[in-house]
């Protein structure tokens, strides 16, 4: 049996050990799981911010795309008003007036034909008054022109709106871009150094990141809208917006005299209503005319206006150390009417794109994370800090987006936690193994133990059937036979037979009173009576016996009155507790055992006490247990079946009471038993 145990406790425990590693594999995989899960939802953060970066663009270029080529003219001619027969034209004023930021746009302008610059603001303070706002625009109007003549004029060196045509061909793009080889040499080592950052990992906890292309322009780029438009409204705003050219060149004293222009502001739009002379509008009108019909041949009363897609355009000077891309971004598109060919753009407001990206992040960002743009902040922050690395890919440059923790320990810290939670579980679980294991063995050994005992009981038993069925056959083969003739003999024979058959009914009866208590059929029968009465008949009965073993009984019995108790449970605990004696203290030089009782004010007390070699201490306690006997059952002298110290315990319970052993003086034991019993006075 102990090897089975051994072999059960080592599969258990290569178990246990099997489980702990792969629980600690799985606790890394989690660790590595939370990591990862926590990147994702940087990742996720970063597509979003990308998609609504994305959107405000595509919404932007889609407004641009639309927005109608007039308005880049100073006036322009509603196509919902026609000319009356004073050939008075009615003009608006372009929605692009009076500001040169509109959007992700600044300082929308036209190149012309023959490389002429006009914006929607050309000449504000003559033609709008010298206004404090209007003297500011002027100011910002020329710095703005000058920039574009210094820096985007001279990269569409040669490529004429003419040649440009509907879209930027293959040709102009490859020229565009020698226009600006150095910046996109910059760009391109920036470009590595970024790779090799994220391929390296800066930090501690490894940089990650990711290009996220935002191809709104690319997209812009594929689509040409065809407009039909009525040719007289064409010719009515270039000839209003080419009087207005002609008359900078007229003093501005005499320029009230020639032009009228009404001014008039509301709360949604400025409008200025010019009326040119009728026969300055007729001879302008004719040239016009003329222009768009040449050779005289017959035209249609419409004209097709295509407008291409706009293309980005990135130049060094001006603020381009300053810019986030390495220079100045342009984005121009062609328009074409007929034979007429003219280039319409603006140059990118970096700083509004910054501050969209910065919103759309601040919206974007989840519990425990920040952003920071390193190109717009001077690179200040740590590499070893970032979490993630987004990199908005446009098609004039990138943006670097910073994802930080705000408290990068936490994972850290989250995964310790749940270590120590894991060992301790551990920890937990082979306590319970090695308790269990334990159990498992000390329940192996008292059952060994207890398989012990009962072989023991049953030898024991069969020696104490024995014994007494082999002399009362004796006795019985002698008498039956006649082979005793003196009457003394015959008494002492007769008293032999009725003393074992005493012994074998106590034995048998032990053995059953044991039966019922383990299958919990014993039966008690509490009744009022006189336990002095009962004990001192048990003592009288047990007389013979004692005096047969050399033994006397001596009674003292004390003042107890009427009391409940079950007869035979008492009578038993005597006879096995004086015959319990006998056994253990034949060799006594005082062979006296005393019975007696007295009561406090709980129990009633039941004493037997010999003067034999006594009890040790460590055994006080194993010698009630059932099947124990001291020694071996090999070299034991004395009998019994290990049963009638376990009774008398088992009966001392069913009146609620205990069992103790005591020190006699000068030597022995006493057996003391309290039984709680109702009492009432005699």
């Amino acid at each position: 049996m102990y090897r089975r145990l051994i072999i059960l406790s080592v599969i258990i425990l290569s178990a246990l050990c099997g489980l702990s590693v792969l629980g600690y594999h799985a606790v890394e995989k989690w660790a590595q799981g939370l990591e990862g899960a926590r990147l994702g939802e940087f990742a996720e953060v970063a597509e979003q911010i990308r998609q609504d970066v994305k959107r405000k663009l595509d919404e932007f270029m889609q407004d641009e795309q639309d927005r109608p080529y007039t308005d880049y003219n100073y006036y322009y001619v509603p196509d919902n008003i026609a000319l009356n027969q004073a050939r008075q034209v009615t003009l608006m004023r372009s929605p692009l007036a009076g500001r040169l930021d509109n959007a992700f746009a600044y300082g929308n302008f036209q190149i012309e034909s023959n490389g002429t610059l006009n914006t929607p603001n050309d000449d504000i303070v003559e033609r709008e008054g010298p206004s404090v706002e209007n003297i500011k625009l002027f100011a910002q109007v020329g710095l703005n022109r000058g920039n574009i003549e210094r820096n985007l004029l001279p990269v569409l060196k040669g490529v004429t709106p003419s040649s440009f045509k509907i879209a930027i061909s293959k040709e102009i793009n490859r020229s565009l871009m020698t226009a600006s080889e150095t910046y996109k040499e910059e760009q391109v080592a920036k470009d590595n150094i970024q790779k090799s950052k994220l391929v390296r990992g800066g930090g501690s906890k490894g940089q990650q990141g990711k290009a996220l292309p935002i191809e709104t322009l690319k997209e812009q780029r594929q689509k040409t809208r065809i407009i039909e438009q009525s040719r007289q409204l064409f010719i009515d705003n270039t000839t209003a917006n080419q009087v207005l050219v002609q008359q900078r060149a007229v003093d501005p004293r005499t320029r009230q005299q020639n032009v009228q222009v009404d001014v008039t502001q509301s709360k949604e739009a400025e409008q200025v209503e010019y009326q040119p002379q009728a026969a300055q509008v007729a001879q302008m009108a004719e040239q016009s005319v003329g222009m768009q019909s040449p050779g005289g041949q017959d035209q249609s009363d419409t004209v097709q206006v295509k407008v291409g897609g706009f293309e980005s355009i990135v130049t060094g000077g001006g603020n381009a150390e300053e810019s986030i891309f390495g220079g100045q971004v342009f984005l121009v598109r062609n328009v074409q009417i007929e034979d007429k060919t003219f280039m319409q753009g603006f140059q990118l407001n970096e700083k509004k794109l910054i501050d969209e990206v910065k919103e759309s992040a601040v919206r974007l960002m989840r519990e425990g994370m920040s952003f920071e743009l390193p190109q717009t902040e001077n690179g200040s922050a740590e590499d070893g800090d970032v979490a993630y690395t987004a990199v908005l890919v446009f098609d004039f440059g990138e943006l670097i987006l910073n994802l930080r923790e705000i408290n990068p320990a936490w994972i850290g810290r989250q995964i310790s936690q749940f270590r120590h939670v894991y060992f301790g579980i551990i920890v937990i679980v082979l306590l319970a193994v090695t308790l269990a294991l334990g159990s498992l063995w000390l329940s192996a050994r008292a059952q060994l133990k207890l398989a012990q005992k009962k072989d023991d009981f049953i030898s024991a038993v069969s020696h104490e059937l024995r014994t007494p069925l082999t002399s009362i056959r004796m006795y019985s083969e002698m008498l039956e036979k006649n082979w005793v003739k003196s009457e003394d003999k015959l008494a002492e024979y007769y008293g032999n037979m009725r003393q074992e058959s005493e012994r074998l009914s106590r034995l048998i009866e032990n053995v059953l009173d044991f039966s019922r208590i383990q299958k919990g059929r014993k039966i008690y029968t509490f009744s009022l009576g006189d336990i002095n009465q009962c004990i001192a008949d048990v003592a009288e009965m047990m007389t013979p016996y004692a005096a047969q073993n050399g033994f006397s009984i001596k009674t003292e019995l004390g003042q107890l009155g009427q009391s409940a108790f079950d007869r035979d449970a008492v009578t038993q605990i005597v006879v096995n507790l004086v015959d319990n004696a006998i056994k253990y203290a034949r060799n006594a030089e005082d062979k006296t055992i005393t019975v007696r009782t007295r009561s406090n004010s709980r129990f009633i007390l039941l004493e037997v006490e010999d003067h034999g070699p006594g009890v040790p201490h460590r055994l006080r306690h194993k010698v009630f247990e059932q099947f124990y006997r001291t020694g071996s059952e090999a070299t034991r002298e004395t009998t019994g079946t290990g049963l009638g110290l376990a009774l008398v315990k088992k009966f001392a319970q069913a009146h609620n009471g205990f069992v103790e052993i005591i020190t006699a003086k000068p030597t022995g034991a006493i057996f003391r038993v309290a039984l709680t019993a109702r009492m009432q006075e005699a």
